[in-house]
């Protein structure tokens, strides 16, 4: 009967999510699953090939994973500044979240190239091949959480030059979702890439 009651209330808070609180939890639950398997893919593909080459993790996916990190602080801030009706410092905050998020980017692209630096090419060995799907299939799912910054850093502008819209978009709870839901991605594609980076320290 408890276990019953645990069931039902857990549905009930299911019921009570938002559309897009459900459709990101989804999504974030499917993309879990696809990096499960291209991890026990990657697992499988002969890791010994990368081993005794005297390779070592590019340095840009070391720089990068450093900027991740510090950009998962500055989107926790975001949600501070929010409740502190600060929009002044939650757009900087934003602003900050996805320069870094842009570098992280960036970065990848310069890790591919020690890769193929080092004779590890996206058409060579299997477990090769697996180090460049998993580091870009990261970035295609942090460019759309980067799209949608830039997106709320064009908005905050106007919001910023007029008072009224000021007050409007502060005391408006559906921004409060989306900043949460943002953070919360945001977090996510910090967990994940912390994941795979530890993958890739360990392969080598």
């Amino acid at each position: 009967m408890q276990r019953r009651s645990k069931s039902e209330s857990w549905f009930k808070k299911v019921e009570g999510f938002h559309p897009y609180q459900t459709l990101l939890y989804l999504g974030m639950i499917g993309s879990g699953l696809l990096f499960l398997f291209l991890v026990i893919a990657f697992l499988f593909s002969g890791l010994n090939q990368l081993e005794g080459l005297n390779h070592k993790v590019p340095y840009a996916f070391l720089l990068s994973t450093f900027l991740l990190v510090a950009s998962g602080y500055t989107a926790i801030k975001m949600r501070i500044h929010y409740q502190e009706d600060n929009i002044p410092q939650l757009k900087s905050s934003l602003q900050v979240t996805f320069l870094l998020g842009l570098a992280f980017a960036i970065l990848q692209v310069f890790g591919w190239i020690e890769l193929s630096q080092m004779g590890i090419r996206f058409t060579g060995i299997p477990s090769g091949s697996f180090l460049y799907l998993l580091s870009g299939i990261h970035v295609f799912h942090l460019a759309g959480a980067l799209a949608f910054a830039l997106s709320l850093l064009l908005e905050l502008r106007g919001v910023q030059q007029d008072a009224i819209k000021n007050l409007v978009w502060r005391s408006n709870p559906y921004h409060q979702l989306r900043i949460r839901l943002f953070t919360v991605y945001w977090q996510f594609m910090d967990v994940l890439w912390l994941c795979l980076f530890l993958l890739f320290v360990l392969s080598f």
